[in-house]
């Protein structure tokens, strides 16, 4: 019958790490409720030995503190199994997410490394190093183009040299020459002085005194 309908246990998903975590904590749950439960019957039964005498009613009580006891200790054992449980899982769990950060990752990376080939593999080192050098022809001749922008067209090219020497002599001379005529001006008498000019407190000769007496 198995094998021509199936079974119900078959077709029933297995449960994850997270849903086992879960019914875990369910169970722990519980069982803290009940442990809880069983102290408060040993806080009764303490008080009630409390306050009666030695005798059967107190040795009654004192057997069902007992039992009370040895099912709190049976939950406290089951308590911690199930708490040890819980940590073990959750710590796989963790590794098993830790693992599954690491291999997105690596997938991450190799499919970098694929787009970084993939780049690097259109790239033309030689194009590259042409590119280079036709921007430095390029340089070089905007540079001789200002050059020629630049270069003075006032003193012809054909000129000689010695022209322009025995050119520049002859500028030299006449600057010369120039001085030499101011000079001279300078120097020579004016027209317009018929004598030269007589001191005042000149004393006058001998013989123009005796003219002036007789």
């Amino acid at each position: 019958m198995n094998r021509i309908f199936g079974s119900s246990a078959s077709r029933k998903p297995k449960p994850s790490l997270q849903d086992a975590i879960a019914s875990t904590d369910t169970r722990i749950s519980s069982i803290e409720v009940k442990i809880k439960k069983l102290d408060g019957e040993l806080g009764r039964y303490k008080e009630q030995m409390s306050k009666l005498r030695n005798g059967p009613g107190k040795q009654a009580i004192q057997q069902r503190a007992l039992r009370t006891l040895k099912q709190k200790k049976m939950y406290e054992s089951q308590l911690a199994q199930l708490t040890q449980q819980t940590f073990n899982m959750e710590s796989a769990a963790l590794t098993t997410e830790n693992l599954r950060n690491t291999m997105a990752t690596v997938d991450a990376l190799q499919a970098s490394n694929k787009e970084i080939k993939k780049q690097y593999g259109k790239i033309n080192i030689d194009k590259i190093e042409n590119m280079y050098d036709e921007m430095e022809d390029l340089m070089e001749r905007a540079n001789e183009i200002q050059e020629s922008l630049g270069r003075s067209y006032a003193v012809p090219d054909e000129l000689d040299e010695a022209d322009l020497e025995a050119e520049l002599d002859a500028l030299q001379l006449e600057e010369e020459e120039e001085g030499a005529s101011y000079l001279t001006d300078m120097n020579k008498v004016p027209d317009f002085v018929d004598e030269a000019p007589v001191e005042l407190n000149e004393t006058p000769a001998p013989h123009q005194a005796v003219k002036e007496t007789a």
